[in-house]
């Protein structure tokens, strides 16, 4: 659901970056959302880990909204790479994208102002 609107079902995923582990997750996605109803944008954070028992698999989905200039400069910085789904891929908005903090966990956004947290909810027909 967008969160400007509130339309169901219009929060699209438009483009994606998939980024190396951290301390914390085995799969980190770096996304720009878009509402197909009215001008909303912003950025999801998918983070998957399968650390633990066997059968155990946790998951979190957080939207944020971003500034517009911060918003550009992410997408410029995602589309420049060759090879968004290979998280270990060497260029350069990996390297900036990917980076990880004193801690190990995942960096790449504390250069850029969220503002506000909406949930990633899935549309089940």
């Amino acid at each position: 659901m967008c969160p400007e609107c509130l339309t169901p079902g219009s929060l699209n995923i438009t483009l994606s970056l998939e980024l190396p582990p951290d301390s914390r997750s085995d799969e980190i996605t770096l996304q720009v959302v878009e509402c197909s109803h009215c001008e909303f944008r912003g950025v999801a954070i998918y983070e998957e880990s399968r650390r633990g028992a066997l059968d155990s698999e946790s998951w979190q989905h957080d939207g944020y909204r971003v500034a517009l200039g911060d918003l550009q400069a992410l997408i410029h910085t995602m589309r420049q790479c060759p090879e968004p789904s290979k998280p270990g891929c060497p260029c350069p908005a990996h390297q900036h994208l990917g980076r990880h903090g004193a801690t190990g966990r995942w960096a790449g956004l504390s250069d850029t102002e969220l503002h506000g947290m909406f949930p990633m909810q899935r549309v089940t027909e």
